[in-house]
């Protein structure tokens, strides 16, 4: 049993209104970790969310494919915001462990922060495109 649907509704609706509701979708040692944060707590997971309202324009996420089996759940997804005006796209994928009870026990998102993020940067994007041009394999077609 797990509440999938829910969250998953929860997380495309966020807002920073809603960000008290963690709660009824995360265990109170529930562990969040992405390529940023490794937290551990509703409260913590909560400042997380929080913390992107107040440093993003307009955040969202837009769910993509979900494969549950059991008691855990993979799930893609697109986060759309921007920075200074200018639009950005994340595209990754999370882990949801949930417990007897249906709540997230671990949330473990998956994405490229250097291709998803950093090298679209202005200051810290060249110096990243070009080590991953140097690093690619040259296609001999």
């Amino acid at each position: 049993m797990n509440s999938l649907t829910p969250l998953l509704h929860w997380y495309s609706t966020l807002t920073p209104q809603t960000l008290h509701d963690a709660a009824q979708f995360y265990a109170p040692t529930a562990r969040f970790k992405d390529p940023f944060n490794d937290v551990t707590g509703v409260i913590a997971i909560e400042g997380i969310f929080k913390h992107m309202f107040a440093t993003t324009e307009n955040p969202r996420f837009v769910i993509g494919e979900q494969i549950a089996q059991h008691q855990q759940a993979f799930v893609t997804w697109t986060f759309e915001f921007s920075l200074n005006g200018k639009p950005y796209q994340i595209v990754g994928g999370s882990h949801l462990v949930f417990n007897d009870e249906g709540l997230v026990t671990l949330h473990r998102d998956y994405w490229d922060a250097a291709e998803e993020l950093l090298q679209k940067l202005p200051i810290v994007g060249a110096p990243i495109r070009w080590l991953r041009q140097r690093f690619a394999v040259v296609s001999s077609d």
